[in-house]
């Protein structure tokens, strides 16, 4: 039986479309779990997702199906840096790479990753530069490990599926699954090298409704100066940004 739909346009392939990319948002990957997802026939369906593929809207992953293709991140990006939350977050980003000296960054997610929408560099002739659209993974560095320490089992396992760590440094999957429920009591992450060798970051969420983060504020620079002592003397410092741009975006 065919879906009822969110939101119904009555254009009839643009609505096929949207249903398609809704059910692998929601975790459909194979062309079954699409249809079972969607309702559409089996050859409707297999049309789109060759389609939707051929665009970058989605992306095939190996033998294992379907995710969010790269156009999608693109776009996201875009949209991000015309919405309000980076002129509302920017003055307590300066703020922060002020009062660190680091060079400060606010991240949102998009599906499996996380695109930054917005930096401020530090005036430190050594610093680290992301640039604004990057899109980085969840996996590696404190800010992708934020987002992570507050979703949903099912959501985290589907993502941690074949992790496997960049760098010397990472931990492993037993480690970073257990680092996860130290970073969401505590309310802040650290990281040393686990994206790329010689960089260190600090993260915290802004929490939106229900306690969702909604973006993640941090700071990165040179892991000798920004490594594990230092972070947990900037971990107030990060605190503070996030409460003050959850306070900006109108979240109570």
């Amino acid at each position: 039986m065919m879906r009822q739909p969110r939101h119904a346009s009555g254009v009839g392939v643009l609505d096929r479309c949207v249903w398609v990319l809704e059910a692998v948002e929601e975790g459909a990957r194979t062309l079954n779990d699409v249809v079972a997802a969607t309702g559409l026939t089996r050859p409707t369906a297999h049309r789109l997702l060759l389609g939707l593929e051929r665009h970058e809207l989605l992306t095939r992953v190996g033998g294992r199906g379907y995710r969010l293709g790269p156009r999608l991140l693109r776009l996201s990006a875009v949209a991000m840096r015309e919405l309000p939350m980076r002129d509302l977050a920017h003055p307590a980003l300066e703020r922060l790479a002020r009062t660190t000296g680091e060079s400060a960054q606010l991240y949102v997610r998009a599906g499996d990753r996380r695109v930054c929408v917005d930096t401020v560099e530090s005036t430190s002739e050594l610093r680290t530069i992301v640039d604004i659209g990057a899109s980085l993974p969840l996996t590696a560095g404190s800010a992708g490990k934020v987002f992570l320490a507050w979703d949903e089992a099912r959501d985290l396992e589907r993502v941690l599926t074949g992790y496997r760590p960049l760098t010397a440094r990472a931990p492993d999957a037993a480690r970073l699954r257990r680092s996860l429920v130290t970073i969401h009591r505590k309310g802040w992450a650290s990281s040393v090298g686990e994206r790329e060798p010689g960089v260190a970051s600090v993260s915290a969420p802004v929490l939106g409704m229900n306690e969702i983060p909604v973006a993640v504020v941090s700071v990165s620079g040179p892991s000798n100066r920004l490594g594990p002592s230092r972070a947990r003397t900037l971990a107030p410092a990060m605190l503070e940004a996030a409460r003050e741009i959850r306070t900006a975006l109108g979240y109570p």
